[in-house]
C-alpha cells in the first residue's frame, strides 16, 4: 500500500488494515513496520476528522505494535528497554482515556486488557495485571454486543494463564482456555487457533489429562506448520506436545 492510497482511506479502513497487518506480522512475518505505518496513518486521519474514538483506537493499535516488538525481544532471550515498556504503557493508557471520554465500552475493554499485558508480560506483576484484566472482563457484555470475538478470547486466555501459573487452579484455567479456543475457532482466523490450542493443551496436561493434551497439541503443531507461522510459535507448540507425550508415556492420569 502506498502513502497515497492510505490517505484516501477512512480511519476505520486504516485501522482494519492495521489489524490485519498486525496479525500477519505477529504470527507469520515478524515485520511490524507496515502495521505501525497504517496505525499512524489512522491516527493522523482520526485527528484530521476530529474522531476521538478512532484516535483512541489508533493509540490502542500502536500499543499492540509496541507490545509485539517487546515480546519479540523476550522471545529472542533479551529484555525490552525500559523506554519501550513505558511507551507501550503510555499508548494503552492514552487509548483507555480516549475510549472512556468517548463512552466506548468495547474500546475501554481492549485498552484495559492492553494495560494488563504490560503488567503481566513485561513487568511480571500478576496482581497489577489482574486489576486491568478484571476490568476488561467486566466489559465482556459490551464486547459481545460489538461482535469482538478476539478480545473476548484474549481476556479468557490471560485469565486462564493466571489460574494456571499464579494461583494453580488448573481446572478453572481449563475452563477459561476452552472458552478462549472456542472463540478463536468461531472467529475463523486460522493464524490465531494454534496459540489457543497450545494454551489449552498445556492446561489439560497440568490438570492431569495428558491424553487430551496430546490431541490438542498435535493439531497445534500441524496447524502452525500449515499456516506458516513464525518458528517460535511452532517451536512452542512442539515443546508442549513433547511434554504432553512424556506425561502420557509416564502413565499420568487421563
Amino acid at each position: 500500500m502506498t502513502s497515497g492510497q492510505s490517505t484516501d482511506m477512512t480511519a476505520a479502513e486504516l485501522l482494519a488494515a492495521a489489524d490485519e497487518a498486525l496479525i500477519e506480522a505477529g504470527f507469520r512475518t515478524g515485520d511490524l513496520d507496515g502495521a505501525e505505518l497504517l496505525a499512524r496513518a489512522a491516527a493522523e486521519r482520526a485527528a484530521r476528522d476530529g474522531d476521538a474514538a478512532a484516535s483512541a483506537a489508533a493509540a490502542n493499535q500502536l500499543g499492540y505494535v509496541q507490545h509485539f516488538r517487546n515480546i519479540f525481544v523476550l522471545a529472542d532471550g533479551g529484555t525490552p528497554a525500559p523506554a519501550d515498556v513505558a511507551a507501550e504503557r503510555e499508548l494503552f493508557a492514552e487509548a483507555l482515556a480516549g475510549f472512556q471520554e468517548a463512552g466506548d465500552e468495547p474500546g475501554s475493554a481492549r485498552a484495559s486488557f492492553g494495560l494488563g499485558l504490560v503488567e503481566q508480560v513485561l513487568n511480571k506483576d500478576w496482581d497489577a495485571a489482574m486489576t486491568h484484566y478484571r476490568r476488561s472482563e467486566s466489559l465482556i457484555p459490551a464486547l459481545e454486543a460489538a461482535g469482538d470475538l478476539y478480545t473476548r478470547s484474549e481476556i479468557h486466555r490471560h485469565l486462564g494463564f493466571y489460574h494456571l501459573v499464579a494461583d494453580r487452579q488448573t481446572a478453572v484455567a481449563v475452563q477459561h482456555l476452552q472458552i478462549s479456543l472456542d472463540l478463536r475457532e468461531e472467529q475463523g482466523e486460522r493464524r490465531l487457533v494454534p496459540s489457543g490450542l497450545v494454551a489449552l493443551g498445556r492446561a489439560e496436561r497440568e490438570n492431569g489429562n495428558p491424553r487430551r493434551a496430546v490431541l490438542l497439541l498435535r493439531r497445534a503443531v500441524e496447524l502452525s506448520r500449515a499456516q506458516g507461522l513464525l518458528p517460535a510459535w511452532t517451536a512452542d507448540a512442539q515443546r508442549e506436545l513433547d511434554a504432553a507425550e512424556q506425561a502420557l508415556g509416564d502413565g499420568s492420569p487421563g
